[in-house]
């Protein structure tokens, strides 16, 4: 979506171990580990599989970077190191979802057409830009410029974008609707029979 050069949080993590371990403390929610350990690093690296394929040094290294980034946060209780995403570290690791978002195509069509309809203000341009290129990401079609259209149920998709982005119930909505004037034609678009 070209939107490096905008603010942090809509950065993509570009190496492999940032990924992993952003994704690794987005599902765990806090990982702790003996603080009286001198192997801090190596209980940490030996503890989890997606971080066993790095070498110790840069999985050690990656934390201590992620933490001086603001992007992890440490706290000490009762001997035990608990490792956590910070604010900005969970806004990163958002991303992590949001480029994995796919919609399924089933076998059989239902015959229903999900229509987004937003109107994200001005001051949200960015967030507005964003979502649209998600949008077209995910398959969608434009039917107007803030009204798209998909012929599967993209519920979930939806509600994770909108949760993502912030948006409101007045910015963001998803209409089911069995009948669109212009049918045939978005039929012939997603090739449908």
């Amino acid at each position: 979506m070209g939107l490096g050069k905008y603010k942090y949080y809509f950065k993509k993590p570009r190496s492999a171990i940032v990924k992993d371990i952003l994704y690794w403390l987005s599902i765990a929610g806090a990982v702790s580990v003996a603080a009286t350990s001198p192997y801090f690093g190596v209980n940490l690296w030996r503890g989890q599989k997606r971080l066993g394929k790095y070498p110790r040094k840069r999985v050690y290294d990656t934390f201590y970077n992620l933490k001086k980034q603001g992007l992890i946060e440490t706290q000490k209780r009762n001997n035990q190191i608990f490792i956590s995403l910070s604010k900005k570290g969970t806004q990163k690791a958002g991303w992590l979802q949001i480029d994995k978002l796919k919609i399924k195509r089933p076998q059989r069509w239902d015959r229903k057409w999900r229509i987004v309809i937003f109107d994200i203000a001005e001051l949200k341009k960015l967030y507005r830009e964003a979502f649209r290129g998600k949008l077209k990401e995910l398959g969608f079609r434009p039917l107007q410029k803030s009204v798209w259209i998909h012929p599967f149920d993209c519920r979930a998709e939806v509600d994770l974008l909108k949760d993502f982005f912030g948006l409101s119930e007045k910015e963001l909505n998803l209409i089911i609707a069995d009948k669109i004037s212009n049918g045939a034609q978005i039929k012939n678009f997603f090739n449908l029979s």
